[in-house]
């Protein structure tokens, strides 16, 4: 078993030998609080959303903040997301995002971002910096920070929890005896909570969790453009090599499975660097990947690549709190 799934398998379930590194976590907590207390938020001006998580690994982030954009789009608002840029190495910082801006530079995600909302997109280490590059130079009149829930140095006017609802906050207990960022008391101070999946457990009814589901039924190639409706994929060719390099890979193998495709399929980390052999499966098969990993494949990928686009489904009483808490501080 691989270190990562040994490691999981701990996390969402009971720590066992893990118990050895209690005083390690207290020493983590210790220094998160610490850290959160002597932080000087600064404020932009605009106001600041903030969509995050308390535990490490995917819970649906960046589908959430397109979802959040386009409605405040529709609004009549200007958003711009900023986001750390993990992964990416830019010469200098803040760096303005476009739809040409390579991965390398900016990070995956906020690539993907700023090719699928066309929006204004900055990254930074600094996130207080690239907000306000987007306001100073870019006429944006709210921000969306993502994955900005532990960024104390960038005020926030609303804080927007996304939990895996598969996955919960797994033992509740903080890195590295458990998979959070911050004790599970942290979800009670935020001013919406996001399930992504189905609201089954007490925890997420308690905190009156809004369910998000994740939609994508249509498959685009990643070379030429093509677009597929996986209802419409031939019948002897949906046996298909799978790749994720996301937070929970086996989120995406199971969306392959549910729209009837017999999948197998690779994990690897998250924000994972591929390489040419990394591809290179069954060559009879098609490759199919998720679309943030396409961003980064597409010059090394084989002709028969694809990737599965989502998008968020919220309801509609979500937005309806979203916008009562913007309309309080506009």
């Amino acid at each position: 078993m691989k270190l990562e799934q040994w490691l999981n398998a701990r996390w969402y379930g009971r720590p066992g030998v893990l118990y050895a590194f209690w005083p390690l976590e207290c020493l983590f907590r210790a220094l998160a609080a610490l850290r959160r207390r002597n932080s000087r938020p600064q404020r932009c001006s605009a106001p600041v959303i903030v969509v995050g998580n308390i535990a490490v690994g995917g819970s649906g982030k960046t589908p959430a903040v397109l979802a959040i954009a386009q409605h405040l789009q529709q609004r009549g608002w200007r958003p711009g997301i900023v986001s750390r840029g993990y992964g990416g190495k830019a010469a200098q910082y803040p760096l303005f995002v476009t739809g040409a801006t390579p991965p390398s530079e900016a990070g995956d995600e906020p690539c993907l971002m700023a090719r699928r909302s066309g929006l204004p997109v900055a990254v930074a280490p600094d996130r207080v910096a690239a907000a306000n590059l987007l306001v100073d130079e870019h006429a944006c009149n709210v921000i969306i920070s993502d994955d900005g829930l532990q960024h104390y140095r960038l005020y926030r006017d609303v804080e927007i929890l996304l939990v895996d609802a598969a996955r919960g906050f797994g033992n509740g207990h903080c890195l590295p005896l458990g998979p959070l960022r911050e004790p599970p008391r942290r979800s009670k101070e935020v001013d919406l909570v996001i399930s992504n999946g189905r609201v089954e457990s007490d925890v997420l009814a308690a905190l009156s969790a809004y369910e998000m589901r994740l939609k994508g039924d249509t498959l685009i190639n990643v070379h030429s453009g093509e677009r597929r409706a996986a209802a419409d994929w031939p019948e002897n060719a949906r046996r298909v090599n799978a790749i994720a390099g996301i937070g929970h890979p086996p989120r995406f193998f199971a969306a392959l499975a549910t729209l009837g495709f017999d999948c197998q399929g690779q994990a690897f980390p998250d924000h994972y660097e591929y390489r040419p052999e990394d591809l290179q499966q069954d060559s009879s098969l098609p490759l199919v990947m998720t679309e943030k990993d396409a961003v980064k494949c597409a010059q090394i990928s084989p002709a028969d690549s694809w990737m599965l686009p989502v998008d968020a489904v919220l309801p509609d009483t979500f937005f309806e709190s979203l916008d009562q808490l913007l309309d309080r501080v506009a």
